[in-house]
């Protein structure tokens, strides 16, 4: 049997052809058969709360309680574009809600699972940002708003996120190693699984010189990509749009 991993969709409007993509993929025979399927965040390009009334929320939330039903758990750890998320729509949708820095054991290998955000600690603007934002207060604030200034609100974090991305080194925006170690020896492991940077790999080096791996999830912009884990081994794969496969 196979764990699944998938992360970063940035499922949008502009972008329907990623959603059939998803949509596909888990009710395919690979994700019906799988024994768990997990999403480390960014599932959507912006969530502005578990209210949306908008049909994008509605097609994923069909997909992944049909895929809950049928007996694959389906856990969900949210990012920086959809922490919003809460558990009114988990219900609805079949999610298990997962923290940040969860660790599960695959087949008996303990194994730490993150978004990846609060790895980039050179990225200075951008943790504080993160601070300010994921305060209970901050939340209440924005969610007690109408829907329309959600909008129009979550449109103008997307042109910031965007002009900072445009403007900030790549290499600041990446995870810093000495955030890596310090993290995996806090959880007491040796694997960490993370999305967020979107560049995936699997990169291998010593924590404490002993053997440790982190596996870097890859986004779905322009085509699909995941994790396939089981007892023996852990392979990163691509998903084209025209098959789903």
């Amino acid at each position: 049997m196979t764990t699944l991993f998938i992360a970063d969709l940035h499922l949008d409007d502009a972008r329907p052809q990623i959603t059939e993509l998803f949509e596909r993929y888990l009710a395919s025979d690979e994700a019906r058969q799988a024994d768990a399927l997990y999403i480390l965040g960014d599932l959507v390009e912006a969530w502005i709360g578990d209210d949306d009334d908008a049909e994008l929320p509605q097609r994923i939330a069909r997909a992944t309680r049909a895929l809950s039903d049928s007996g694959v758990p389906v856990y969900f750890m949210v990012g920086n574009r959809d922490f919003l998320l809460g558990e009114d729509f988990a219900k609805r949708a079949g999610l298990t809600l997962l923290d940040d820095g969860t660790v599960h054991d695959l087949y008996g290998r303990p194994t730490l699972l993150m978004h990846g955000d609060v790895l980039c600690t050179d990225d200075v603007a951008y943790q504080t940002v993160r601070k300010q934002v994921r305060t209970p207060e901050w939340k209440a604030n924005i969610l007690a708003m109408p829907l329309a200034a959600r909008r129009a609100f979550a449109a103008k974090a997307r042109e910031d996120s965007r002009a900072h991305t445009g403007s900030t080194m790549e290499t600041i925006m990446d995870v810093n190693a000495d955030a890596v170690a310090q993290t995996m020896r806090a959880a007491g492991v040796d694997r960490l699984i993370h999305g967020h940077t979107h560049r995936p790999a699997v990169h291998r080096f010593d924590v404490d010189g002993k053997a440790a791996e982190r596996i870097v999830l890859g986004d779905w912009y322009e085509h699909g990509s995941v994790l396939r884990v089981d007892a023996d081994m852990a392979e990163l794969r691509g998903l084209s749009v025209a098959s789903g496969a």
